[in-house]
C-alpha cells in the first residue's frame, strides 16, 4: 500500500465509525427523550447489531494493519493524522482486550438499565436498578483489567474522561478544595437568611419556560440550524455522527423556572464546545471535545461565570418580564441575580450553587471510589449516599429518587466521569482571567454580544476539538499550568462581598 492510498483510507475508516457512532447515537437519543415505554429490548437488539459490527471494523486485521502502516509512516504525516492514528490505535488495542461478545453484551445493559433507572426513579425504587448497576460496575472492573491490568481500575477509568487523571490528583485536587471551601460555607451560613430566593418560586408554565429556553439559546449564540433541544429526565448533550448535529436537552419544573434556565446554559455550553471544532475534523475522532474535564469547563462557564454573573442577569431580566409579568411583578434584576447566586446545601447536584457544587461532586467520587475498590457493595450505596450527604451538607435525604438515583451517569456506565465536573469549574475561571486580559467579559454580557467571548474561546478550546490532549489544550489557552486556587480565590471573592462577609 501507498502512503497516500494509507492515508485515504484512514479518512474512509474514520467517516464509517462515524456513521456506527451516528446511528447508535441516535437511539440512545430517542430512547431518552421520544421512544415510547417499553421499548427498550427493541433498541438493546438494534445496538447488539451495530455495537457487534462497529467493534469489527474497529479491530478488524484491515483496520489494524492500515493504522499500524501509518504509525510507522509517522514522520511524514501531518500533525492532525498523527494525532488520528495515535488516538484510533490507543482505543483498537484497549478494545481488542475486551472479548467481543462482553463487549456486544454491555452495549445491551446499557440499554436495559438506562431503562430501569428511569422508571426506578419516578417510583423510588432503587432494587429495581440495582442489579443493574451491580453488572455495570462489575463490567467496568472487569474491563479495566482486561485494558490495565497494572492499573487500579478506577485510575483507569478516570483517565478515560481525562487524560492523565488519577485518584491520587483527586484526592489532592478535592483536599484543596475542601479546604477552603468548608470555611466558607460556614461562615455563609451563619447569615442563612440574608439572600432571598422566592422570586425563582412559583407558578412557571412549561410552554413559557420553553420560549425561555429558545431565547437563552439565542442569546448564548447557539446555531439553532445545527442545534436542537428536548426534553428528558436528567439534562446532557450530545453529538450526532459529527459537530453538525448537536442535542441539548432540559427539564422543565413549573414551579422553579432557574432550574431549566441553567440546564439550558450549561448543555449550551457543551454544544457551543461541540459544534465549534473545526469544520475539517468533522467525521473523524478529533472531531468534539478532547475530554470531559475540557468539556465542563466549558458547560460550567456559561451555566456559572457567565450566566450567574450580574451583567447577564441584567441582560436578560427584561427576558424574563415579558415571558413571566406576573411572577416577576415586584422583583427587579438585582434580586434574580442575588437569588440565583444563593448558597443553600441541598440534595441535588444540578441545582446546587457554585459553592456548594463540588460537594455534590465529592461525594459522588468517594462512592465510586469505595465502589471500584471492593470497599462498598452496590447494595449499600443508598446507606453510604445518604450518610455523605449528612456529613458533608448537613442535609437529610428523604427518598432515593432524590438521593442516590437523581443522575443518570451510572445507568450510562460513566464511571468516573464525575471528577470532571469539579476539574471543569476550575478550569473555566482561570480561562475567564485569561480571557480577560484582551476580552471586556463585563460589558459583552451586559450589552447581549457573546461573539467575542465565543470567539476567544473557539479561538483558544474549541476549533481543536480533540487534536491535543488535554493537559497541552489548556496549558497553550492559559499561556501557565493549572492552578485550582484560582477558582477557590473566585468564590471566596464573590460570595464573600454577596455576603457581607
Amino acid at each position: 500500500m501507498q502512503l497516500h492510498e494509507a492515508r485515504e483510507q484512514l479518512m474512509k475508516l474514520q467517516a464509517k465509525m462515524s456513521a456506527f457512532s451516528h446511528a447508535m447515537g441516535l437511539i440512545y437519543y430517542d430512547g431518552s427523550t421520544a421512544a415510547p415505554k417499553g421499548t427498550a429490548q427493541n433498541r438493546g437488539r438494534t445496538l447488539s447489531v451495530l455495537s457487534e459490527e462497529h467493534y469489527k471494523l474497529s479491530t478488524g486485521e484491515e483496520t489494524v494493519a492500515l493504522l499500524e502502516y501509518l504509525d510507522s509512516e509517522k514522520e511524514n504525516l501531518t500533525e492532525k493524522e498523527q494525532r488520528m492514528v495515535y488516538l484510533l490505535l490507543r482505543s483498537i488495542r484497549q478494545m481488542q482486550k475486551i472479548p467481543m461478545d462482553e463487549y456486544v453484551a454491555y452495549e445491551e445493559l446499557l440499554v436495559e438499565a438506562d431503562d430501569q433507572w428511569h422508571t426506578a426513579k419516578e417510583t423510588n425504587d432503587f432494587p429495581l436498578f440495582e442489579p443493574y448497576l451491580e453488572k455495570i460496575f462489575e463490567t467496568n472492573i472487569r474491563f479495566a483489567k482486561y485494558c490495565a491490568p497494572d492499573m487500579h481500575p478506577y485510575d483507569y477509568w478516570l483517565n478515560e474522561y481525562e487524560d492523565g487523571l488519577t485518584m491520587s490528583q483527586c484526592d489532592v485536587f478535592f483536599a484543596t478544595l475542601r479546604s477552603r471551601l468548608v470555611p466558607l460555607i460556614q461562615k455563609i451560613r451563619q447569615k442563612q437568611n440574608y439572600i432571598d430566593d422566592t422570586c425563582l418560586f412559583g407558578n412557571f408554565p412549561e410552554h413559557k419556560q420553553a420560549e425561555f429556553s429558545d431565547k437563552l439559546m439565542e442569546v448564548l449564540g447557539l446555531d439553532r440550524d445545527h442545534v436542537t433541544i428536548s426534553t428528558t429526565e436528567h439534562p446532557f448533550t450530545t453529538s450526532l455522527g459529527s459537530h453538525f448535529d448537536t442535542r441539548i436537552t432540559t427539564h422543565y419544573i413549573p414551579n422553579n423556572f432557574a432550574s431549566s434556565m441553567y440546564s439550558v446554559i450549561h448543555e449550551g455550553g457543551h454544544a457551543l464546545y461541540d459544534t465549534g471544532s473545526a469544520d475539517d475534523l468533522a467525521y473523524t475522532v478529533l472531531d468534539g471535545g478532547v475530554s470531559m474535564g475540557i468539556h465542563e469547563s466549558q458547560s460550567r462557564f456559561y451555566e456559572n461565570l457567565l450566566g450567574r454573573s450580574r451583567p447577564f442577569i441584567w441582560h436578560i431580566f427584561p427576558i424574563m418580564q415579558s415571558l413571566f409579568p406576573l411572577q416577576m411583578q415586584g422583583v427587579g434584576a438585582e434580586d434574580i441575580y442575588r437569588a440565583v447566586n444563593r448558597v443553600q446545601p441541598s440534595l441535588i447536584r444540578v441545582d446546587a450553587d457554585e459553592v456548594t457544587y463540588c460537594l455534590h461532586v465529592m461525594i459522588r467520587y468517594e462512592l465510586e471510589k469505595k465502589v471500584m475498590s471492593g470497599k462498598l457493595s452496590v447494595h449499600d450505596l443508598p446507606k453510604e449516599w445518604n450518610r455523605l450527604y449528612k456529613e458533608y451538607l448537613g442535609v437529610t435525604v428523604p427518598d432515593d429518587t432524590r438521593g442516590v438515583l437523581q443522575d443518570s451517569h451510572w445507568s450510562g456506565g460513566a464511571i468516573g466521569y464525575f471528577p470532571s465536573y469539579a476539574l471543569g469549574s476550575a478550569y473555566g475561571v482561570q480561562l475567564l482571567n485569561k480571557m480577560k486580559e484582551t476580552v471586556d467579559v463585563d460589558t459583552c454580557l451586559k450589552e447581549g454580544k457573546m461573539e467575542p467571548i465565543n470567539r476567544w474561546n473557539r479561538e483558544h478550546i474549541w476549533q481543536y476539538g480533540s487534536l491535543y490532549p488535554p493537559k497541552k489544550l489548556l496549558e497553550m489557552a492559559l499561556d501557565a499550568p493549572f492552578d485550582p486556587s484560582c477558582y477557590t480565590d473566585y468564590l471566596e471573592k464573590k460570595y464573600k462581598d454577596l455576603y457581607g462577609l
